[in-house]
């Protein structure tokens, strides 16, 4: 796993410069194999009418919600895909009511149980794969029978040891692991889409 920072930096461009740096030092250690697997694992979902959710606390959430906006309207967008996709993170009132009725950790799994069936797809997103809603909303979704994929970043924690598949982004920094995890929907979107695109579409199309 990367660390960065490793030193003070005086100004914000060496920051800038070892950031981007490190940035792409770390892109190269994700594995570009399980990206693919994952890419035809939402291919198949997305064509077989079955519904897929998507979570995370804090930017992760923005993620999440992001997540949404790509993959329903631009994979469908001059394709024959249907996207079934939902952001768990994204009614600010569910959100509430289940941490203040309920439990925090439950936000996620209390949302599973009233909307997921068996065969659907569980993606969550957490930089530290310890999140204990993220960890409850994996566990909920293998007792139900959902495949479960996680984003992580760090050393993966525990989501990446019990999710059924997993892409890890191996730093210590939180903004290079949400930029990647960024920069994965946004490459998963929009390879999709390529993929199902009418071949008459693709060259007027700016992804």
């Amino acid at each position: 796993m990367l660390k960065f920072p490793i030193k003070k930096t005086r100004t914000s461009k060496c920051y800038a410069e070892e950031y981007l740096s490190t940035l792409s030092e770390v892109s190269k250690k994700i594995d570009f194999n399980t990206i693919e697997k994952l890419s035809k694992l939402i291919s198949r979902y997305y064509l077989s009418n079955k519904n897929i959710f998507v979570c995370g606390n804090g930017g992760s959430a923005s993620i999440s919600n992001h997540f949404i906006c790509d993959h329903l309207k631009g994979t469908s967008s001059n394709t024959n895909l249907l996207p079934k996709i939902f952001s768990l993170s994204s009614s600010l009132e569910i959100v509430t009511a289940v941490a203040n009725d309920i439990k925090y950790d439950e936000i996620f799994s209390f949302q599973l149980s009233r909307l997921a069936r068996r065969g659907d797809c569980l993606i969550t997103i957490s930089s530290s794969g310890n999140s204990e809603n993220i960890i409850n909303a994996i566990k909920w979704g293998k007792k139900n029978e959902l495949k479960t994929v996680s984003l992580n970043g760090f050393d993966g924690g525990r989501a990446k040891k019990i999710s059924d598949i997993s892409i890890n982004v191996p730093c210590n920094n939180y903004g290079i692991v949400e930029d990647l995890h960024q920069s994965i929907m946004h490459i998963l979107a929009q390879s999709i889409r390529m993929q199902n695109l009418h071949e008459k579409d693709f060259l007027k199309i700016n992804f």
